[in-house]
């Protein structure tokens, strides 16, 4: 023999809430996991277009002062998997971009080393790789949310310091 008991609206209530809040974690987790797929599979492939677009932009650059050494500056694979481009001539710059593919992101450490006896000024940039909705991978600035869809926009973005000698 068994009883049915009427369970109360409140239960009801509850209980569908908690419904909706296990199908919104999923969902999150199937984003969380797409995402990662995404940049396990295009992460290097971006970090490899970006680095050949700003060997690209460095040459276009040097081509404008062709007989400046001053503006000389220098590209270097570094032992992180990223890179480090170097303007020697005052005031010296030093951006070295470090990537991380399993927590999808990349640091961007400026060293500005000024004309007066100052001490060296740096800066951080935190880069986090960010899926579109799509099947894209793109790039997202940790601070300011800003988003660069190409490796043209974030080869500004990290080249103009480099290049002018001022931080932004």
């Amino acid at each position: 023999m068994s009883t049915s008991v009427a369970v109360p609206d409140w239960i009801k209530r509850i209980a569908d809430e908690e419904r909706k809040r296990d199908a919104a974690r999923l969902r999150e987790e199937e984003i969380a996991a797409r995402q990662s797929d995404l940049v396990r599979l295009n992460g290097r492939r971006l970090l490899d277009e970006l680095r050949a677009t700003i060997t690209r932009d460095l040459e276009a650059f040097r081509s404008e002062f062709p007989a400046d050494a001053t503006r000389d500056v220098l590209l270097e694979a570094a032992d992180s998997g990223g890179f480090v481009v170097r303007k020697l001539a005052s005031p010296a710059v030093v951006l070295t971009v470090t990537p991380n593919l399993d927590a999808a992101s990349m640091s961007c450490h400026f060293r500005f080393t000024l004309r007066s006896n100052l001490p060296p000024r740096e800066d951080r940039v935190e880069l986090v790789f960010a899926g579109d909705g799509a099947e894209t991978l793109q790039v997202r600035h940790q601070g300011t949310g800003q988003v660069f869809a190409t490796a043209d926009a974030l080869s500004e973005f990290l080249l103009v310091p480099v290049l002018t000698g001022r931080p932004r």
